[in-house]
């Protein structure tokens, strides 16, 4: 357990950001299942709707480093393919 004050604020901090990337996570990973079952079920107007909303997501993820850039952009490009190819 922290005893110095810094360490005690800094132990504060860092549970508060790990709240606030655990909940971007799961936000970034409901998305990107929406995604998954419309395009099961062939709905690509609603898909396209929701493209801007992912693609946003998907870089502040990657702007806070919840994950890495060059997977905000291949999870991007698999989701432009994917809609594209059922169109």
């Amino acid at each position: 357990m922290a005893i110095i004050k810094s360490a005690k604020k800094a132990l504060r901090q860092s549970i508060k950001r790990r709240a606030k990337n655990i909940k971007k996570r799961r936000v970034l990973k409901d998305l990107l299942r929406e995604v998954k079952d419309l395009l099961a079920e062939k709905k690509n107007e609603e898909i396209k709707k929701l493209l801007p909303k992912i693609y946003k997501t998907l870089d502040k993820a990657a702007k806070s480093g919840i994950i890495k850039k060059g997977n905000a952009d291949r999870k991007k490009s698999k989701i432009t393919l994917a809609v594209s190819r059922k169109s």
